[in-house]
């Protein structure tokens, strides 16, 4: 029969609690990670059906008083070519190129900056791209502007190459104040530049995670009383 020395039972319990603590500290972080996919999905439903109400709402007046994301809008201006500006896109098939923002003036005088679509990177100071407005009404998704992360790169004012719409960067380029929303041009007949098409086709997967990271933490569990009933 094996002896144990007081020295190998106090190591024997000690690895024992180190277990224990172990497996309480995963199954409580699996349980937080499925609670925030949780908090996920009720934000991720509640955004979608934010924009599945402003894509089949009617435009409204512009004004900058407007604080709603995803309102369609209506408004006439003129737009400011000289000012707008080359911000890095992807397209829906990945190809790299820009997407052309420029501000807009209204009647009023009030000023907004316009999304105004994708073009290729080969185009970009190109005359074809304002060759194609003649009016000066236009209607679009009203959508607000997020602060980038700190991941994206600094801006290239210098070369007017955005990587994201910084208001202060805009604000040095231009010398103009923007409100923190853009409006997303609607305008299917354009191809330069390529309108951008806002749908409510959005990826919504936290349940399934939130089952994943729920059903790692029952998992480890039932393993935890299974190893601790053999013993």
């Amino acid at each position: 029969m094996p002896q144990f020395t007081f020295g190998e039972a106090d190591l024997k319990l000690k690895r024992q609690l180190l277990f224990q603590l172990f497996v309480v500290l995963f199954i409580t972080l699996f349980c937080a990670l499925g609670t925030w996919q949780l908090y996920r999905l009720q934000w991720k439903m509640e955004l979608i059906s934010e924009i599945n109400f402003g894509l089949n709402s009617t435009p409204i007046k512009y004004s900058n008083s407007i604080k709603k994301n995803y309102q369609r809008v209506v408004s006439e201006g003129s737009f400011n070519f000289k000012n707008q500006i080359y911000l890095y896109s992807l397209n829906e098939k990945g190809k790299p190129g820009y997407d052309i923002i420029t501000p807009f003036k209204t009647t009023k005088n009030e000023n907004v900056l316009v999304n105004r679509g994708w073009i290729e990177k080969e185009l970009k100071g190109s005359s074809q791209i304002n060759s194609n407005i003649k009016t000066k009404k236009i209607t679009g998704l009203l959508r607000k502007i997020y602060k980038p992360n700190m991941f994206k790169p600094e801006n290239d004012l210098k070369n007017n190459i955005w990587f994201s719409i910084n208001l202060n960067d805009m604000e040095k380029f231009t010398e103009i104040k923007y409100p923190n929303f853009v409006i997303f041009l609607e305008n299917p007949e354009i191809k330069v530049p390529l309108p951008k098409k806002i749908t409510i086709d959005v990826p919504n997967n936290h349940l399934k995670y939130a089952i994943t990271w729920y059903s790692i933490a029952i998992s480890i569990l039932l393993y935890y009383l299974y190893f601790r009933r053999k013993k």
